[in-house]
């Protein structure tokens, strides 16, 4: 029984180190001015929001610049954010 609680907590663990970090943020463009709401994948060593800032800040393209990570969350959030992300979901 013991090694089957073991087994068990441990498959846990693995599942937990294995989870996927995504960030959803807010960015703009000056001249003429447009903003834009995306979700973005992160790696794990990226997964706070102060530590998102600079890795998402970095993969922006095409003059887009960062104004907020919003939050920090796991593959559960993603299907709540799709539609609001639209072609900005996973992009960068």
């Amino acid at each position: 029984m013991k090694q089957l609680l073991l087994s068990l907590a441990l498959m846990g663990l693995a599942t937990t180190a294995n989870a996927t970090c995504f960030a959803d943020y807010k960015a703009k463009m000056d001249n003429p001015l447009r903003l834009h709401y995306g979700v973005i994948e992160l790696p794990d060593s990226a997964c706070s929001v102060g530590a998102a800032a600079s890795n998402i800040a970095g993969r922006l393209t095409g003059g887009w610049q960062l104004l907020e990570v919003m939050s920090v969350f796991d593959e559960t959030g993603l299907d709540s954010r799709r539609d609001r992300a639209g072609q900005y979901y996973l992009r960068f």
